[in-house]
């Protein structure tokens, strides 16, 4: 009873908004890690810096400071920001590693309220932050727990589509040569499971985003257990999976990998979530040309169709939190001139508009915007002639230091005529040389912070 008791007291804590759990997705090089990394960076520096302007709580002299603070969950390993910082401030600096597992990390914001009821209490409160990272590739399996082996297997074959048909050729080959209905052979299945393994590390390192299952290419402490070896099939409507068979044991691993690895994940993590904001890294489909961006597209629609969206009421916040509140950003808004930056928040809206519809449809409050988590660029004019012309400087990352326009960002998805006629030239920048004494310049961090949890500050 007495340990009852203490839950619904945790819950209603919760409900009065003491706490709130964010979601960071994005698929793999959106800058998630990135994104952490700065969040916390700037909230640590509020108390000694005013560089959050756009948050009302500190313009207004009501956010006293932040602290880490230990995470409630234990079993996750903590996000590593230390390092991240060591990796931004070395000589010359370099971007964050990307996430390899999950990691988390809580802060507490304390803060005068404006709100009467809470100011009854005290003259300051607190709000707990859980910021969960994770690899992007995993958020790619949420869509298998709503299919089975074989209708899993018909959207791979059914996607095997231009440059993608043509990097599966030789797990194709290797799946031709393996009898579905013979007994098992755990070494052919292994070989096959390696293939097509390979088959989808090549998708990646094309451009392409949607690759499942997500474990494949970045396996984490699972790397070399039989949970991740199988892959799609083309099976006969007549053909059953026999007990023994290979069928059948690839049958038993897509159920395993779903049930024990999908589902577990969701379940920790993604369904007990409040706020969510979507890193979308337009630029770099951009360059990489028309199958890139709309392969990203069709990724950001499925792994959006996986989340729970619905206003919380307190009965509802109790017993089964959702997400109440979307924000979609587009990153490296530094790495195009600052009057493209309205282009780019269309461009995104457009990626984003399927979803958008499902959000709107449970009345979720939902906002686009462009930022950059840790700035890498100095914006400017060139000239040439009479004509002065917005440009960009910055170093890249083999050390060049360069003035350039990196070209227009379509306002509408592009058709396939834009990479034949125009197309983006996006250049990567190393961040910013900086000190560790301060925060790290960024580009509308501040309004994104203020849209996720400006309401938990009042």
């Amino acid at each position: 009873m007495k340990h009852i008791k203490q839950e619904v007291n945790d819950l209603i804590h919760r409900s009065m908004d003491s706490h709130v759990r964010i979601a960071v997705t994005g698929l793999s090089r959106a800058g998630k890690t990135a994104f952490i990394s700065s969040l916390v960076n700037q909230l640590l520096h509020t108390s000694t810096h005013d560089n959050l302007p756009l948050l009302a709580s500190a313009r207004e002299k009501r956010l006293i400071g932040a602290k880490r603070e230990p995470q409630a969950n234990m079993m996750v390993p903590r996000f590593f920001y230390d390092e991240a910082m060591e990796q931004v401030h070395a000589t010359p600096p370099s971007w964050p590693e990307p996430t390899r597992d999950v990691s988390e990390i809580r802060l507490a914001l304390k803060y005068k309220p404006k709100k009467k009821t809470k100011k009854l209490f005290s003259s300051t409160s607190t709000v707990h932050i859980d910021i969960i990272d994770y690899p992007g590739e995993w958020l790619l399996d949420l869509p298998l727990l709503d299919m089975d082996f074989e209708q899993w297997s018909q959207t791979q074959f059914d996607a095997l589509k231009g440059k993608r048909k043509e990097l599966a050729e030789e797990w194709l080959d290797k799946l031709q040569t393996l009898d579905l209905s013979a007994p098992l052979n755990e070494k052919a299945i292994a070989e096959v499971a390696q293939s097509y393994t390979e088959f989808l590390h090549s998708c990646k390192d094309e451009g392409l985003h949607w690759v499942q299952p997500g474990r494949f290419v970045l396996p984490g402490e699972l790397e070399g257990a039989p949970v991740l070896q199988f892959f799609p099939c083309r099976i006969d409507d007549s053909e059953k999976a026999q007990k023994g068979t290979n069928l059948a044991m690839l049958k038993a691993r897509y159920h395993e990998y779903q049930q024990k690895v999908v589902k577990a994940f969701y379940k920790h993590h993604f369904s007990t979530f409040d706020r969510q904001i979507v890193l979308v890294d337009c630029l770099q489909p951009l360059n990489e040309g028309y199958e890139s961006f709309h392969d990203m597209r069709q990724a950001l629609e499925q792994i959006m169709h996986s989340f729970r969206y619905g206003r919380s009421n307190i009965l509802k916040r109790l017993f089964a939190p959702k997400i109440d509140k979307v924000l979609f950003a587009a990153t490296k808004a530094d790495h195009v001139t600052p009057e493209q930056h309205t282009n780019l928040v269309s461009l995104l809206q457009q990626m984003v508009h399927p979803a958008w519809q499902t959000a709107s449809y449970e009345n979720i409050e939902m906002s686009c915007m462009t930022i950059a988590s840790i700035q890498a660029t100095q914006s400017g004019f060139i000239s040439q002639g009479d004509q002065t012309y917005p440009a960009l400087k910055g170093t890249t990352l083999d050390e060049q230091t360069i003035t350039v326009f990196p070209g227009e960002v379509p306002k509408k998805l592009p058709e396939q005529s834009y990479w034949q006629q125009q197309g983006f030239e996006f250049t990567a920048f190393r961040p910013k040389q900086g000190s560790m004494d301060d925060p790290l310049p960024h580009i509308r961090l501040d309004k994104a912070v203020e849209y996720l949890i400006g309401d938990k500050l009042k």
